[in-house]
């Protein structure tokens, strides 16, 4: 994950007895790391056999082994004869105890972020306005890589920020003991994942949950004007967004590369901050990150400074400019809140804007509506095209002079080839699942002489 130090200065023995396993092997032999994945294993490594939904770790245990993984961890019955090795009743629950077990010993300041959008790169920018922060890689922010991203903290780090993410109620509290945040984010409630929690309210319970994670002597941080997460909390709670909040945005735009262009007012005081970041959206994340800076009682200032030169994730606003025209790829993944997003920042830069938009998904009984929004938006915003790749869903309802539908990329590529001219701005976004970064980057090939 990273080439800064981590040395859990653990041994077999303790972590058989931690994880209640049967030890086959010398108990003292050292555990500096932890991995699942065996093509990334570092010597005195502890490989933790976890089944995924393609692949089972315990058909790799001895591969992890041969690689340098001092043992492995493995569960009761999988017969699997790798020495050293530990059994236990369930691998995953085992790699969540040692989280458990690494968070003990940390004594720095833990941030933990979820919500509907946002969450990456609100955690992008606490990191970068926290010097020797550890956070997240990508996003590592499920029931494996929340407890990777805790394990992986490495000896210098100053605080650590964790991703939370949550697809049903019960996730985040599963998590909680693994992350004890000192300081819990909301960025967010939106219109997402609605076929797993089933409701708005459902969403509110589930995202809550990080809030119930914290200490008495934690903070919770909120956005503003979110009535679902009005509810007590005996903690402290800064607020965040449109005035009023302690942390308020206003005066949102972006430059000519997309870049978010914004102020924040706390109290008395004002500042004018420009990221690298693109996205008008990025004004109130970041101002969920300085209430963060505020909840630890950092400097603000230098706080801000950092979170200037913050990169975003892969795949996010990610802006190519190269080219005859400009390319936004922001194909990772998509929610009516973050098309939406995309669209206003695209329609703030100059050049004709046109969108190459696939489904969103899990919407449930809102999907058509969502979509038609979604369309609607565009041809208020003056988008010159809107090219729907697969099934429409209702985008060509809200908008049905500038939709153009495509049975796939390729076809998606003719019509663009077609469209394109020098100067034009076109964004690309859809649900992770309709694997649009592909077109995103033939078109950064195509564009760029």
């Amino acid at each position: 994950m990273t080439s800064r130090r981590t040395d859990l200065g653990w041994h077999l023995g303790d972590i058989a007895e931690h994880l209640g396993g049967d030890l086959v092997g010398d108990p003292s032999l050292g555990v500096a790391s932890v991995t699942i994945d065996s093509r990334n294993v570092d010597t005195g490594a502890l490989f933790v056999a976890v089944a995924g939904e393609h692949f089972d770790g315990h058909d790799f245990s001895a591969g992890a082994v041969e690689a340098g993984a001092v043992a492995v961890v493995v569960g009761r019955g999988r017969h699997v004869e790798v020495v050293p090795r530990i059994e236990v009743d369930d691998t995953l629950e085992a790699l969540r105890s040692l989280a458990v077990r690494r968070r003990d010993e940390l004594e720095i300041p833990v941030v933990a972020i979820t919500g509907s959008t946002g969450k990456t790169s609100t955690k992008d920018l606490i990191a970068a306005g926290i010097p020797r922060a550890w956070a997240s890689p990508r996003s590592y922010n499920n029931e494996v890589g929340v407890p990777l991203t805790v394990l992986a903290t490495p000896l210098d780090a100053a605080a650590l920020v964790v991703e939370v993410g949550s697809r049903g109620t019960g996730h985040i509290s599963w998590l909680a003991p693994a992350i004890r945040p000192d300081v819990a984010v909301v960025t967010n409630l939106g219109v997402v994942h609605l076929e797993t929690f089933g409701s708005p309210e459902g969403l509110a319970d589930a995202k809550f949950e990080l809030i119930e994670s914290l200490g008495s002597a934690g903070t919770a941080v909120l956005p503003s004007h979110e009535d679902r997460l009005a509810r007590p909390i005996p903690q402290r709670t800064i607020t965040f967004g449109s005035p009023p909040a302690d942390v308020e945005v206003s005066q949102v735009g972006v430059d000519v590369d997309g870049g978010s262009r914004f102020t924040l007012t706390i109290g008395s005081r004002s500042f004018d901050v420009s990221l690298a970041m693109a996205g008008t959206h990025q004004a109130y994340n970041a101002a969920a990150a300085v209430s963060v800076a505020r909840a630890l009682d950092l400097p603000i200032e230098s706080f801000i400074e950092g979170m200037r030169g913050a990169v975003g994730s892969l795949w996010r606003m990610d802006v190519h400019r190269e080219g005859r025209y400009t390319v936004v790829n922001d194909a990772y993944n998509a929610n009516p809140q973050s098309v939406a997003a995309a669209l206003e920042t695209v329609a703030h830069m100059p050049g004709r804007s046109i969108a190459v938009l696939g489904p969103m998904a899990e919407l449930g009984n809102v999907c058509e509506e969502e979509h038609r929004a979604m369309g609607r938006l565009a041809a208020s915003l003056g988008f010159h095209r809107v090219i729907v790749v697969g099934a429409d869903h209702g985008y060509a309802l809200g908008a049905p002079d500038i939709v153009e539908h495509a049975t796939d990329t390729t076809a998606a590529m003719d019509i663009l080839s077609g469209v394109l001219e020098s100067g034009d701005v076109v964004v690309v976004k859809a649900s992770r699942s309709a694997g649009l970064e592909r077109l995103a980057l033939a078109l950064i090939k195509e564009s760029t002489p």
